[in-house]
């Protein structure tokens, strides 16, 4: 019982440090962009091409991002996915703290009722989610892997991949044919297939990790499990998720506005983790009926919190710009639709998750 605890605990922190150290990394910007600023009637232009990489605050965030991410890496070695990537969420309560003493955002009441989410969802998740702490050995994984039910899953997500993206590739032809006017209703189905894809393929990351780690705990606790190609091949696995995972992260961005894709891409990343870890390792079979629908309830929390910290639309003419009207009223009808892709989003996920905790409960529990 432990074991689970310290993964959960560990986790935690590294959630915190990677949030800590992104709000380095973006004050280090911020900090650049006023030193710019501040010498562009100057005649002295060093500061304004200064390289952020020379400010210490990002030198900082960097190494404390790193290291949030080698305490996630561990923490799965020590408890289910299912747990750890819920509790990933946790960042979003760090990160109001740490954005209102480090770069002086406004706290609205929005916020605090959105972290009042997660918080409880973490809550539900700690003490109704998977408590075990399974090590396998590369047999067993590779066993997994091959396993009818995982396959099966595979199967049904590369429909689902083909069947987005070829939603997303139409949208986009559409968009290009129409002079970047899609439409209400692509504007809604663009964002939405592009986070879908990028979830369904970045979220497998996760459990490739989670793999590595609990070969690497076998490891170092004297069973070597490093002689094999298969712990070579999940490494190369999780580098290829993982980096297709950052691709699309960063190209959502350049994409879409930020307070649509964000939101997006967080729940439907949080939502293929847990899934992927209950088909996987199995770890709905550890549920009965009334400890699944609190779960159930926990995940619900986090991802309604998600949706409520979607920045809410400025309001029509606060920011004037006489050389780019057209830009600005563009910007702001997709901006007001970031309320209605998010919770169309949010229930279609809830909707999955509610049915696949019915089938579950129709299963026998042991």
């Amino acid at each position: 019982m432990g074991e689970w605890i310290t993964g959960a605990a560990i986790n935690v922190v590294g959630s915190i440090c990677i949030n800590f150290g992104t709000n380095l990394l973006k004050l280090g910007h911020n900090q650049r962009e006023r030193q710019a600023l501040d010498t562009d009637d100057s005649e002295d232009k060093t500061f304004s091409k200064k390289s952020v990489t020379q400010y210490q605050s990002w030198r900082i965030g960097v190494a404390i991002f790193s290291f949030g991410n080698i305490l996630n890496f561990i923490s799965f070695g020590y408890a289910a996915q299912s747990l750890l990537a819920a509790l990933g969420s946790i960042q979003f309560v760090s990160n109001v703290f740490f954005a209102y003493l480090m770069l002086n955002e406004v706290v609205t009441r929005r916020i605090v009722l959105a972290t009042s989410f997660i918080v409880v969802g973490n809550g539900f998740l700690v003490a109704f989610g998977n408590h075990q702490s399974v090590i396998y050995t590369s047999e067993q994984l590779l066993r997994n892997y091959g396993g009818r039910v995982y396959l099966t899953y595979c199967f049904i997500l590369l429909c689902i991949v083909a069947v987005h993206h070829a939603i997303y590739r139409r949208g986009r032809q559409l968009t290009v044919s129409r002079g970047e006017d899609p439409g209400s209703v692509w504007r809604m189905l663009l964002p939405y297939t592009y986070a879908v894809v990028s979830g369904a393929v970045g979220s497998h990351s996760v459990l490739f990790a989670k793999s590595l780690s609990v070969l690497l705990r076998s490891t170092l606790e004297g069973e070597n499990q490093l002689d094999g190609l298969f712990t070579y091949l999940v490494f190369f696995l999780f580098a290829g998720t993982a980096s297709f995972w950052m691709a699309r992260l960063n190209d959502g961005l350049a994409l879409f506005d930020a307070i649509l894709i964000v939101p997006m891409l967080q729940i439907v990343w949080t939502f293929f983790s847990i899934f992927t870890g209950f088909i996987y390792f199995e770890e709905y079979r550890v549920f009965g009926r009334f400890r699944a629908a609190m779960f159930g309830v926990g995940v619900l929390a986090l991802f309604v919190g998600m949706s409520l910290l979607a920045p809410q639309a400025p309001q029509l003419g606060s920011k004037a710009d006489p050389s780019g009207s057209s830009t600005k009223t563009e910007n702001e009808s997709e901006t007001e639709l970031a309320p209605l892709i998010s919770n169309a989003i949010l229930r279609g996920m809830t909707y999955w998750f509610l049915l696949s905790i019915l089938v579950f409960m129709r299963q026998p529990f042991r």
